[in-house]
């Protein structure tokens, strides 16, 4: 049976237990959402739209005598809510503050964008109709006021001013007296750390000992460059966050800011939702850039091997400004939207946000990025992944990024 789906009654009764201990469950309907049995990859969350028999009537108790820190009472008149379970089983996420971190970063992100009407942070079920269904099909002018809309919500969490309980970098839970605190970052599973140069070299460790442990990887030791990479991490990271001007900047990081979080209403063409806060953070404006924005012209990544790829361009564009004409969108799936990614640019100026032209040094940040992310490439690493893959398929993918590693770590002088 689908790892997925092997608990899948033992998911619902949770959801009734849940409902009955507020005696909402006669008559709920409870249905999943976006849920594939057959899925090959574990799901981060299980969510299920529950229908009440009736609505809450006035009065009704619909909390325990004592609240978690950051929730309320289910409102009266409530008729459908949204129950959504972490999957404990899910690859790289610690679960120790995983459900804390989510609430306090709602509950920052709602705070941060409290003058949006409608609001969209998740405070109960959210309507409107995933973006990403639309996106590809919409219009220029569609999407260029989604793009106002998304930077817009941007500038709203750069402008934020954290609570001064919040002093490092990563994650955030919620301490004895309530306060929302520093705390471990649920994706990593370790901090918080006191910079942001700190929380890369952190991961950059944690890395390269889950790469001693891959059976294909074993450590990047066969090559030499293991001895390359320590040193870079311990002299090379410094050297790359010399040039963050800004480097104490925090802000609240969504860390998946894209269409598939977006809702939208198709008749307003407004935003009514940015849901999902699993990979949510505190760390440095840049980061974002680093880990979203997949529809406005891609996420903002290091140095790219091919110097002639369409990927170095827009690199270069969103750095240094967008040519004039654009270069023509290629038909390929996966290809650079020129129109898109100018469009984001001019909406992000338009707001003052900050994004990679303004912030000085993020270059650099993304070029120790690449490297984080190609010690442990995912296609050698997810579990899931690998078995579906060959043995051949799974050392051709290692044998690539071992080249691209050694072709940035010679190009950043190690």
């Amino acid at each position: 049976m689908n790892h997925n789906h092997a608990n899948y009654q033992a998911r619902l009764d949770l959801v009734h237990k849940l409902l009955d201990l507020f005696k909402l469950a006669d008559k709920a309907d409870i249905a999943p959402v976006q849920y594939d049995p057959e899925s090959p990859f574990k799901y981060n969350n299980f969510v299920y739209r529950v229908t009440l028999g009736s609505p809450i009537p006035s009065g009704h108790a619909t909390s325990s005598n004592s609240l978690q820190p950051g929730c309320v009472a289910i409102p009266d008149g409530t008729k459908e809510l949204i129950v959504r379970l972490t999957n404990p089983d899910t690859e790289g996420m610690s679960m120790a503050n995983r459900v804390e971190n989510e609430v306090a970063i709602i509950s920052l992100a709602s705070a941060a964008l409290s003058g949006f009407q409608p609001h969209v942070v998740p405070r109960e079920l959210m309507p409107g109709r995933p973006l990403e269904e639309a996106f590809d099909t919409m219009g220029r002018s569609q999407k260029n006021g989604i793009f106002a809309q998304m930077a817009a919500l941007l500038k709203g969490l750069q402008s934020y001013k954290l609570p001064v309980s919040i002093t490092g970098f990563g994650g955030v839970t919620f301490d004895d007296a309530s306060r929302i605190v520093s705390a471990p970052m649920p994706t990593v599973g370790s901090g918080p750390w006191p910079s942001y140069e700190a929380h890369f070299q952190g991961r950059l460790e944690a890395a390269l000992k889950k790469a001693d442990d891959n059976k294909y990887i074993k450590g990047w030791e066969a090559s030499g460059l293991r001895e390359r990479l320590d040193k870079f991490v311990a002299e090379g990271v410094p050297a790359q966050f010399k040039a963050l001007s800004s480097k104490d900047d925090r802000t609240v990081i969504h860390a998946d800011f894209s269409a598939s979080n977006l809702l939208f209403d198709p008749v307003s063409g407004r935003i009514t939702g940015l849901i999902d806060y699993d990979f949510a953070t505190i760390l440095h404006p840049s980061y974002e850039f680093l880990r979203s924005f997949n529809n406005a012209g891609g996420q903002f990544r290091g140095w790219y091997v091919d110097e002639e790829s369409d990927e170095a361009a827009i690199r270069h564009a969103k750095l240094h400004g967008f040519p004039s004409p654009l270069p023509p969108t290629k038909p390929d799936d996966g290809a650079v939207n020129w129109e898109d990614a100018k469009a984001w640019e001019d909406a992000l100026q338009e707001v003052g946000a900050k994004r990679p032209r303004t912030i000085q040094g993020i270059d650099n940040v993304a070029d120790v990025d690449t490297v984080l992310q190609a010690i442990l490439p995912w296609r050698v690493s997810n579990e899931d992944m690998l078995k579906l893959q060959t043995y051949e398929t799974i050392m051709q993918c290692r044998d690539e990024n071992e080249e691209h590693l050694d072709k940035l770590l010679r190009r950043l002088g190690f």
